[in-house]
């Protein structure tokens, strides 16, 4: 059965999508442990990070990276942090979550809850930094 992700990826189940290449998606996590808590996923669907091919591996990396600086620039934070767990889903991911201390970084946490406006508000101030810093690029 395909992961969560997987019917995400291809359009079964909403999410507040971030950006989306041909093989990476972000999109914001729906049980954040701060507002614009991220995750990044490639889209083939690999259950263990250390699985991945090095190519989709290094190129999830990157696509964090671009995904964090925009963060960084849309959600006040100290930092922005990135976390591989993958208890939680069997689909490879990164939490990529805005920071301004250790403790926001807890798991344990109780998460954010939020109004599906506010989402989309957060996905939009994102995707808004993405095309700021990519004019060429548009993000999803």
């Amino acid at each position: 059965m395909p992961s969560i992700f997987t019917q995400i990826v291809e359009g079964k189940l909403p999410a507040y999508r971030i950006a989306e290449t041909l093989d990476y998606l972000a999109f914001l996590d729906i049980r954040p442990l701060t507002r614009g808590h991220t995750l990044v996923i490639p889209k083939k669907e690999v259950d263990y990070l250390l699985d991945l091919d090095e190519a989709t591996y290094v190129g999830l990396w990157l696509f964090a990276r671009e995904i964090g600086r925009a963060i960084h620039a849309a959600i006040p934070c100290e930092r922005v942090a990135f976390a591989v767990v993958g208890l939680e889903v069997p689909h490879a991911h990164i939490h990529v979550v805005p920071i301004r201390s250790m403790a926001d970084l807890n798991f344990s946490n109780p998460r954010v809850e939020l109004t599906p406006e506010e989402f989309e508000a957060m996905a939009a101030a994102i995707q808004a930094k993405l095309r700021e810093a990519h004019p060429q690029k548009s993000a999803s």
